[in-house]
């Protein structure tokens, strides 16, 4: 498998964050669409055996890696500054990844880096209320309960900013120029939620061969997506993450189908997390979760990305002094 670096340009507010295993539900529906269900049933062939086509890291800003969230001692903290400012700093420049990791947290920056209008400097987006309203398409009127209008939440990123997004690719099941396609077809018609208004809209920029970079003598691997750890012998006392809760859902036409759109619940470690492992040969840690109707009871051949790209790094599992 070789890796690939895509740079986007953002063209819309989106409902749905850029996480990489919504892009990798979404990559294997515009595979279904474009090249067939064919295609992508050869292209899932042994997914939750360790042998994925593809495997999505989440929407980064260009030049920038997430920083782990580390407990406190094993940084540097920087002196005289707030600590209130200090834990704003999310974002390590890739440049600095051959540092010490205790030195991590001096060399990252905020979002205020990224943003030139001071009004909002600490955030990369701003999330604002679009108001709609529920229309019955067969009375063209807004149904019994008269005027019934809602929100939904739209986030708004930097103008201007360019994303990167990292792909582990098995070029012998999915070509670079399908897969391609299959990211700017997504782009064209919007990703996430709410794309059939307008949402959710990217081009991109460049795709090109990347080899992800390591620090010498790595030890363990900083995820890029959130993964799925369970089971995989990973050493707890030295691995550091934050769990969240996927509640995903069907998309495209299975949101339409009988049954419910709802997938049962799967447990993630968040983004950047720590894993105290050697950096294995493909490039990737965690786990195919489902395709035995497990996750799905309408699609019981549904999967989903417990994969994530990662970054070798030489992770001291002592204090820093």
């Amino acid at each position: 498998m070789k890796s690939y670096k895509l740079t986007l340009t953002l063209q819309s507010a989106f409902a749905t964050p850029l996480k990489g295993d919504t892009l990798f539900g979404q990559l294997c529906w515009a595979i279904r669409n474009r090249l067939g269900e064919d295609t992508l049933t050869d292209c899932l062939a042994g997914y939750t055996n360790n042998q994925p086509f593809a495997v999505v890291s989440d929407a980064f800003p260009g030049g920038y890696y997430p920083l782990p969230k580390l407990p406190g001692c094993f940084y540097q903290l920087p002196e005289d500054e707030d600590r209130k400012v200090i834990k704003k700093r999310a974002w390590l420049p890739e440049a600095a990844l051959q540092q010490p990791i205790k030195q991590w947290l001096n060399l990252a920056v905020s979002a205020k880096a990224f943003v030139s209008n001071s009004k909002h400097a600490n955030q990369l987006s701003e999330k604002h209320p679009q108001a709609h309203n529920a229309i019955n398409r067969q009375t063209n009127t807004t149904g019994e309960g008269g005027f019934a209008p809602y929100s939904v939440e739209q986030e708004w990123f930097v103008q201007d900013l360019r994303w990167s997004i990292y792909v582990i690719l098995d070029t012998e099941r999915l070509s670079v120029e399908d897969c391609r396609q299959c990211l700017e077809d997504i782009g064209l018609f919007g990703f996430g939620k709410d794309a059939s208004i307008g949402l959710g809209k990217f081009i991109i920029d460049d795709f090109q061969e990347y080899a992800l970079p390591s620090q010498a003598n790595a030890n363990a691997c900083l995820t890029l997506a959130p993964c799925a750890p369970q089971g995989l012998g990973f050493e707890s006392q030295h691995s550091y993450y934050q769990l969240f809760t996927r509640f995903g859902r069907h998309g495209d036409i299975a949101v339409h189908q009988e049954g419910k759109p709802f997938k049962n619940p799967v447990l993630l470690a968040q983004t950047a997390a720590v894993f105290s492992t050697p950096l294995p040969q493909s490039g990737f840690i965690g786990q195919g979760i489902g395709g035995n109707g497990e996750l799905s009871k309408t699609i019981k051949t549904t999967i989903h990305q417990g994969y994530a790209p990662v970054l070798a790094i030489n992770f001291n599992a002592s204090v820093n002094s």
